[in-house]
């Protein structure tokens, strides 16, 4: 190889080792709460939306292996999510694509993953998940659990289960 283009090869490759590596993508947290008619409700969580409401596209729930429901926006249109608003699991709006709601269990785990569109201007994530679950109370009935990232898994299963059934 000519000492010239050795040179230039090795400069080009000395300015690319010192450039910045692309940044991965943030994945910001969202939250699970009680729906108004029941059942599990989704959006970002307070911390998030001081960083700025993005654009809502999707929302998906699966259990760790299959797909339970998606609902999402048609290509070129979104509402700002913020932390009030909730979109509830399984909820019918005639006017977004989304797939059938499987019935959600007690004492399993679930994965929600919303996508959006970073706000403009703003440092908000491109995706936001949590993972929860339906908790049997004592009383037979059951509500809607987060199950944080700190949170040990522990014989309730994150709490997931109810006393006495570990």
């Amino acid at each position: 190889m000519q000492p010239k283009v050795f040179r230039a090869i090795a400069s080009i490759a000395v300015c690319a080792s010192t450039l910045p590596a692309p940044a991965l993508a943030r994945i910001g947290d969202a939250e699970v709460r009680e729906g108004p008619r029941g059942g599990p409700c989704f959006t970002i969580s307070p911390r998030e939306e001081r960083t700025g409401t993005p654009e809502f596209q999707a929302v998906t729930v699966s259990d760790g292996h299959r797909l339970l429901w998606k609902m999402s926006m048609p290509p070129g249109r979104s509402f700002p999510l913020s932390f009030s608003m909730c979109v509830p699991y399984g909820g019918r709006v005639a006017s977004l694509p989304q797939s059938d709601a499987a019935e959600l269990e007690a004492g399993r785990i679930y994965y929600l993953r919303i996508d959006a569109r970073p706000a403009r201007g703003h440092a908000t994530a491109p995706s936001y998940e949590a993972r929860f679950c339906l908790a049997r109370q004592r009383d037979g009935s059951v509500i809607v659990h987060q199950i944080w990232n700190g949170d040990r898994e522990g014989r309730r299963l994150y709490g997931c289960l109810p006393p006495g059934d570990d």
